[in-house]
């Protein structure tokens, strides 16, 4: 049982050759003179055809027996077909059975196996390996090879080294928590499953690897979302010598290659670059779309004078008043929706949500009666207000005025359907904050990684007030996705010391859970940074979907569990005693 072509590959020139075929069943049809049969394997799906008056018996029957999702052989000659479908590379063909074997029978499946399917996503999967089947499934997981096999080449091209770093490493929980392994040989003591590279990867540079990168496994126990899964894939990379400025070009260039080679799509280089502040003021998200306009505007100086007493109130606690156009929103948005949208905002910790409608060329609604005449002639002039527009404001502090209405912007944006959904809009946001303050804590934690470098400029700020540090940090984002992020590494011994001091390490924590890196900045240590790149992510854009579970061969539910595995799952006792562990 020989296959000498694949499912997809036959046309009309082979007509009159005999050929060899396999795969599965995706569909029969018995038209009573004639039974067809559609042969799928991940190739494509080639029409195969018994005719009763023409065939032996034992061919008629067992072509008569085969279901949905049997596997079976197939020898016939490869004929022209009289009814053409446009739909299918081999659908000017058929080929004319002359021997048909079963491989194996199968069972009504649980799912369509089809491009689209009603299944929910319990029964996809708990039955993932019917549901990779379907060709959509298997596209994705082909683009994903690609794109690995295109960065592969690009690094490869580039004189990196590919290296891969431990699995059971150390535990170092100053991120997301760790998973944990317990150890049955040092009793009581566990290793952890690395949350990144990073400390491995830095050690490389100091190795003097020079240019190192990893298709790397990483695994994080926290909250997960639908672009989020507990164990994902990142591409790895770190380098010496090289500045941010060169990193964000390699990066840029390694994108356009993957664009063009996997899309098609020409993309200019170099990318906008925001700064952290710019990216919060202007779109009210660190990961900001800008595929379509609604940015948000600081609208202090106008309401300087106002009467409104929420206004006032926000302006003299130094709080700020910032709103988004809503251009053709008027009629949209009844008042009841605006209370929904009131509810959305309040999730991000906004107290409310005002509005204004504007139409025959005057504002209407509940805080129109408290503005000035100079009020009104600024708010038109600097939120471009037309006939029809709709004005949501929001009033608070700096943080909660960007997020909530960058989150509204974002709904509103979906609802409205003006995102061009066939624009790549990729940038980088660049000069983010060293340091995040926990007022629960009292302390300060590191924005990014503890190993990240303040810029120069914030250096003397690590001692006096870590507030103003900022970091040589830098975001790539696509579509208001963060897709990437790296930054320059912290190299010198004593800036790493007082980094640690920083963010509360004694001297004895910091060397408990990184002393090994620190003692190898003592022998020289060049200055390097990289970046990480979101595989995972990556795939889930190119191939338009906004399930990250689409892009993965077998992912976690969203309760980070295996419907197909039953995992994770109760072990035997025996084994709880090698380990020492007691439930």
């Amino acid at each position: 049982m020989n296959r000498t072509h694949k499912n997809n590959e036959l046309r009309l020139s082979n007509v009159n050759e005999v050929v060899e075929l396999k795969g599965w069943v995706s569909k029969t049809r018995n038209l009573g003179g004639l039974i067809f049969i559609d042969l799928r394997d991940r190739y494509g799906i080639t029409q195969i055809v018994v005719n009763p008056e023409q065939a032996i018996k034992e061919l008629t029957e067992t072509a008569e027996k085969i279901r949905n999702e049997y596997v079976i052989y197939v020898k016939g000659e490869v004929i022209e077909r009289v009814s053409k479908n446009p739909n299918l590379p081999t659908g000017d063909i058929e080929v004319k059975v002359e021997n048909l074997e079963i491989i194996s029978t199968a069972e009504t499946t649980p799912l369509i196996i089809a491009d689209e399917t009603d299944a929910l996503e319990e029964t996809r999967l708990k039955y993932r390996y019917l549901d990779l089947r379907r060709p959509k499934m298997q596209k994705n997981l082909i683009v994903r090879s690609n794109t690995t096999h295109i960065i592969r080449n690009f690094l490869n091209d580039l004189d990196f080294i590919e290296v891969e770093t431990p699995i059971l490493t150390k535990s170092s929980p100053e991120g997301a928590r760790d998973y944990l392994v317990p150890s049955r040989v040092h009793q009581g003591e566990f290793y952890a499953l690395p949350q990144s590279p990073q400390i491995f990867k830095q050690l490389c540079m100091i190795s003097g690897l020079e240019r190192y990168f990893q298709i790397a496994r990483c695994f994080r126990d926290e909250d997960l979302r639908a672009d989020r899964q507990p164990e994902f894939t990142q591409v790895d990379i770190e380098t010496s010598f090289l500045t941010a400025e060169e990193i964000q070009t390699m990066t840029e260039n390694l994108f356009v290659k993957v664009m063009k080679e996997i899309k098609g799509v020409d993309i200019k280089a170099p990318f906008d670059r925001l700064t952290y502040h710019e990216a919060m003021t202007r779109y009210g998200s660190d990961k900001p779309d800008r595929r379509f306009q609604m940015e948000l505007v600081e609208l202090n100086d106008v309401f300087k004078d106002t009467s409104f007493t929420v206004f006032q109130n926000t302006i003299n606690s130094n709080g700020y008043i910032r709103a988004i156009n809503v251009k053709k929103g008027k009629d949209k948005y009844s008042r009841k929706e605006i209370d929904r949208l009131t509810d959305y905002a309040k999730k991000y910790r906004a107290k409310g949500l005002a509005f204004l409608k504007f139409d025959k060329n005057e504002f209407a609604g509940p805080i129109s009666k408290f503005l000035s005449e100079n009020e009104v002639k600024a708010l038109i002039s600097k939120m471009n207000v037309e006939n029809g527009d709709l004005l949501l404001f929001v009033a608070d502090s700096f943080q909660v005025s960007c997020e909530a209405l960058g989150a509204l912007r974002k709904l509103i944006a979906n609802e409205m359907n003006v995102i061009n959904e066939k624009e790549y809009n990729f940038l980088w946001v660049v000069d983010w904050p060293l340091f995040e303050y926990d007022e629960e804590e009292q302390r300060y934690f590191a924005a990014h990684h503890p190993f990240t470098a303040p810029k120069n400029e914030s250096l003397s700020y690590l001692k006096t007030d870590p507030s103003k540090c900022l970091a040589q940090a830098y975001d790539i984002v696509l579509n208001g996705y963060e897709i990437g992020g790296g930054s320059i590494r912290i190299h010198q011994f004593e800036v790493q010391n007082q980094m640690f001091k920083t963010l509360g390490f004694t001297q004895e924590e910091a060397y408990t859970q990184f002393g090994y890196l620190l003692d190898a900045f003592k022998y020289g240590a060049p200055p390097h940074g990289g970046i990480a790149l979101g595989l995972d992510r990556i795939i889930m854009l190119l191939v338009n979907t906004e399930n990250i579970r689409d892009v993965i061969a077998f992912p976690k539910t969203a309760s980070a569990s295996c419907l197909m595995s039953n995992a994770p799952s109760p072990v035997s006792d025996e084994q709880l005693k090698e380990l020492n562990i007691k439930i």
